[in-house]
């Protein structure tokens, strides 16, 4: 064999052995060799990390791996996503986050740290949850009524809070606000459960969220709900009526928030695969579902295609909002 055919013929092997090593190092049967970090980017105690930590726990059990949660809050979700989006894209790195740092991020500030079209690898949606307006309840209001007359007498006097600027409970509280001409203002949090705690304090005298974060509270009777945003009333407050069926008609009001899975750009197609395959079991499954019904979730099944679309089809509309309620943040 000459020297240029035993060149060509060890770059053949090299080559061959290369991709089987990184075939074998993307293989699925393999994964997980050692824990897996689950970033939630908000802090303990809110809807987020209430859907986080259910799905880490059926998550690591079918893995045969622990699923460890790292609550990383701030910069309205922002900070822990792109923790996740500079990871190593090897599979033990994943997102678990709400609305705002992957569908509103985008519309909402001019600088983003990261792309969520080129930085991440859409994985699935969990849930699914219709927010909840609620007041503290030393507020002397009972229903949207009331309500509206209580902040139309105190126009300039009344606070809302948020669980960040941008997130879906600003921009719908905002809507609300700004097309009612209540000259309300806003307050930003971190993420919910503080939000959640100042709420129930009086600290702000209304706001919006999950019921995976104020349910405590409206059973202890620290918060008040008054109506639901989203298409129907939720079954765990029953006698809540939807923003329509209160006066609202207005479509912004039937937007819900959403709790979703990714990973860094760049991970191996089948560890994707393998994480899209057992998240979706685990949501399809009657346990998960009453465990996310508790909290007034619901379980969304699509999986990485559908995640995708409902992300295209939201942009539209988050940018509407934006655009109504002067929202965008430089």
């Amino acid at each position: 064999m000459g020297i240029k055919t035993s060149l060509v013929f060890s770059a053949l092997v090299w080559g061959c052995s290369g991709l089987a090593l990184a075939q074998n190092a993307a293989a699925p049967q393999d994964y997980p060799r050692r824990p897996i970090t689950m970033v939630i980017p908000a802090a303990a105690g809110g809807g987020t990390d209430v859907v986080g930590r259910v799905l880490a726990d059926e998550l690591g059990k079918r893995l045969g791996q622990p699923v460890v949660v790292d609550n990383k809050s701030g910069a309205s979700g922002m900070l822990g996503a792109n923790a996740v989006a500079r990871a190593a894209p090897d599979g033990y790195t994943v997102l678990v986050s709400y609305s705002t740092p992957v569908f509103y991020a985008h519309h909402m500030f001019s600088k983003v740290p990261y792309d969520i079209r080129k930085d991440f690898e859409f994985i699935t949606q969990i849930a699914a949850t219709s927010l909840v307006l609620m007041v503290n309840a030393n507020v002397p209001v009972k229903n949207m009524k009331e309500f509206m007359a209580w902040a139309q007498q105190n126009k300039g006097k009344i606070n809302y809070g948020s669980y960040g600027t941008g997130s879906p409970g600003h921009l719908m509280s905002a809507y609300l606000s700004d097309s009612r001409k209540l000259e309300m203002t806003h307050v930003a949090y971190k993420s919910e459960a503080p939000h959640i705690q100042d709420l129930s304090a009086g600290v702000v005298s209304w706001g919006m969220g999950t019921l995976a974060a104020a349910q405590p509270q409206i059973k202890a009777e620290r918060l008040r709900p008054l109506a639901i945003l989203g298409p129907r009333r939720l079954a765990d407050l029953p006698d809540v009526p939807t923003m329509a069926e209160a006066g609202f008609p207005d479509p912004e009001f039937k937007t819900i928030a959403w709790f979703t899975m990714l990973a860094p750009a760049g991970t191996p197609k089948p560890i994707l695969a393998r994480l899209e395959k057992e998240a979706v079991q685990i949501i399809h499954s009657t346990a998960m579902k009453a465990r996310l019904q508790v909290f007034g979730l619901e379980g969304v099944e699509g999986g990485a295609a559908q995640f995708r679309k409902d992300f295209e089809a939201s942009n539209p509309i988050i940018d509407k909002l934006v655009k109504i309620t002067g929202a965008k943040q430089d």
